[in-house]
């Protein structure tokens, strides 16, 4: 039993009710009552306070309050294209990995003699306009990517927004992009009623009646496109001189550039302007400039190939390191991290800070005591970035990284098999059989991006793990209510709100299992990739069987993001039996659906390819790209199925020739592959 329960009860009911408050404030009313670190640090009270007492979930949670509820102000709309969002870069190397990995798609030499267009990142509110005919006749905003509010009504509120464009002779469907946002200067006389500059053209643009509404100087910068019934530019520069032509206002900050040196510039140098913009940004957005290798390089799931956001510095802090612990992951890798004497950073208050590695540490000469500054990267994990060594003092004392992970076992670190140097990090190497690797895989399989099991969060997992309730994934799905409902703070309802989450989750993807088991290297774009090779958990399980695992492993490679890295992991994975015991019993407990891939209409629908060997004009990836774009299925290795075999010119697989040759499977060269496809 809890001490003093009735006092931690009023106190959770009391900090609930106000964090409600400044929520009605926020996104009904549009007006924050307080600013974001205040609000922030009630937030990660009551956070903790969940964490700290189970018992108090039973009565509200503050995952179920934070966050915008679903507007009931404006209807929904499907966007005709998704908008999707960017992936975000934090440093030089982070972009010269964009480089390296636009070249590496395209088949290029050198990433650095690509063309880009770099424009400020406004810290606004996305919003997309259809044209049709020339007439603005569809505004939404963002919303999830997907599906939009309708807005229309409050953005042709909007001075810098034309509503008729038929003069220019457009295609007949146009959309444009772009981001509504509120000058610093203009939002001094409104400050009285908004948080910031963005809240401010938040709130503004959710108002029900347009006419307040126009009150706001709302502005609108343009600097992309969605759906476009014919293209009428050929790069992002002429893009953007057609957006002036027809009237829309541009940042004045755009700029062409090539290659890492001139990016770093031009970062520098707009980030050193940042603090005398009229706006407020966060970064550059670099584009590649020339629309059609815009197309060829396309999109992944969640953001589009040949563009990203690279951030500006984020905020800083100085604290003190009061202690260095290390933490399991469920691959193993033993991370460092600073116990640090808790610091406000960016309206976070930060009380532990990741060391990476036994490297870092070494490199940074980083000791306990030691006056450190950190920042939070990407403004989300808190890092050390220095150390302060002329306040350094004599009890300071350094770090001894242990050779042992917590359960006591022999940590190493692995060689890579394509870098062939030795990883930076530490692993355990006794998986399932390591309390807190199995924890972590625990907690990582009841996660969203995997099984999704709301109300089996990290905390219910520690605590379950504890009292014995959970040892290995399938025991979620034999859970012992009747002692649940003896713990304190578990009652009929939140049982029952738990029994409904796990028998959820008992209807699962191929894709989304095979990511929940938690091979390393094997994330959720890979997962997809595996899943559409295997096609069903029956396949899929002759990875259990060492005969055959061989054979597939050999068919992987071929597939466009398996490399050597993810068969040596699987391999590795599946070659313990512990873990092929283990997934074999979470197997019994689901019902896996076979996965179905979506395929397009085009030249090549119904058709199934496999491509072996190095391609001149175009990477594997590129090329699989394009097969799938015109309705082809890629498979990763020879079946009855196939019908094309591409031999490529460089080292292509003798033996996947010869049976596709005693197979009768139609064996196209590389000319030959681009005259079927027409290019």
């Amino acid at each position: 039993m809890y001490k003093n329960k009735k006092v931690i009860e009023n106190l959770f009911k009391k900090k609930i009710k106000l964090i409600k408050e400044y929520n009605k404030h926020y996104f009904e009313m549009d007006n924050p009552k307080v600013d974001d670190a205040t609000y922030d640090k009630l937030k990660d009270e009551l956070l903790e306070l969940e964490k700290k007492y189970i018992f108090l979930k039973s009565i509200d949670s503050v995952s179920k309050i934070i966050g915008s509820p679903p507007s009931t102000k404006f209807k929904k709309i499907k966007h005709h294209k998704p908008m999707l969002s960017l992936s975000n870069s934090f440093n030089k190397d982070d972009m010269e990995d964009f480089l390296s990995k636009i070249s590496n798609f395209l088949n290029y030499r050198n990433g650095n003699g690509i063309e880009l267009y770099s424009e400020p990142k406004i810290d606004g509110i996305s919003a997309s306009l259809v044209y049709e005919n020339g007439l603005l006749t569809r505004g939404l905003s963002r919303g999830d990517g997907v599906t939009g509010e309708d807005i229309l009504e409050n953005l042709i509120t909007i001075k810098q927004i034309p509503r008729n464009l038929s003069k220019f002779n457009l295609p007949q469907t146009l959309e444009i992009r772009g981001e509504v946002y509120i000058n610093k200067s203009d939002f001094l006389k409104l400050k009285d009623k908004f948080a910031n500059p963005r809240n401010a053209a938040a709130g503004s643009l959710r108002q029900k009646k347009s006419k307040e509404t126009a009150k706001i100087p709302l502005k609108f910068l343009a600097h992309g496109f969605g759906a476009i019934s014919e293209k009428i530019f050929n790069s992002q520069s002429d893009f953007n001189l057609k957006l002036k032509r027809w009237g829309f206002v541009t940042n004045e900050n755009n700029q062409l550039l090539k290659g890492i040196l001139e990016i770093e510039r031009q970062h520098k140098l707009i980030e050193e302007q940042r603090s005398k913009l009229e706006y407020d940004i966060d970064g550059l957005v670099f584009k590649v400039n020339d629309i059609s290798l815009q197309n060829r390089l396309g999109s992944t799931a969640n953001s589009p190939r040949w563009a990203t956001a690279y951030k500006f510095s984020s905020e800083k802090a100085t604290t003190k390191i009061n202690e260095i612990i290390i933490q399991v992951g469920r691959t193993g890798a033993i991370t460092p991290v600073a116990k640090v004497e808790p610091v406000n950073v960016g309206g976070v208050v930060v009380s532990n800070a990741t060391l990476h590695n036994e490297e870092e540490i070494l490199r940074k000469d980083i000791r306990i005591d030691d006056t450190i500054t950190i920042q939070r990267a990407g403004d989300v994990i808190p890092q050390v970035l220095s150390v302060d060594k002329s306040k350094r003092s004599k009890t300071s004392s350094k770090f001894i990284f242990p050779d042992r992970c917590l359960c006591g076992s022999k940590t190493v670190k692995e060689i890579s098999k394509s870098t062939k140097k030795v990883d930076a990090v530490r692993r355990c190497q006794k998986g399932y059989d390591c309390d807190f690797i199995a924890k972590e895989r625990l907690k990582h399989i009841v996660s969203k991006d995997a099984f999704n099991i709301e109300g089996l969060g990290k905390k219910v997992i520690e605590n379950f793990w504890a009292l014995k309730l959970i040892n290995k994934p399938s025991d979620i799905f034999r859970l012992n209510y009747k002692k649940i409902e003896k713990l304190e703070g578990w009652g009929d309802q939140s049982i029952g709100n738990l029994k409904n989450a796990i028998k959820k989750a008992k209807q699962i993807s191929l894709n989304r299992f095979i990511y929940s088991i938690g091979i390393r290297h094997i994330g959720q774009e890979n997962a997809k990739t595996l899943a559409d090779f295997f096609k069903n958990i029956s396949e899929f399980k002759l990875l259990f069987n060492e005969e055959t695992r061989e054979i597939l492993l050999d068919n992987l490679i071929d597939l466009d993001g398996i490399g050597e890295t993810q068969i040596v992991s699987i391999d590795s994975f599946f070659s313990k039996k512990q873990n092929v015991r283990i997934v074999e019993s979470l197997i019994k407990e689901l019902s896996i659906a076979d996965y179905i891939k979506k395929t397009k209409a085009g030249t090549l629908s119904g058709k199934s390819i496999l491509i072996t060997g190095g391609l001149e004009k175009l990477s594997r990836a590129e090329a699989k790209n394009l097969a799938e774009e015109n309705g082809a299925k890629v498979l990763g290795g020879i079946s009855r199925k196939l019908n094309y075999l591409v031999i490529g010119n460089s080292k292509p697989t003798k033996s996947k020739i010869e049976k596709a040759k005693s197979l009768g499977i139609k064996i196209v060269t590389e000319t030959e592959w681009y005259k079927i496809l027409k290019i």
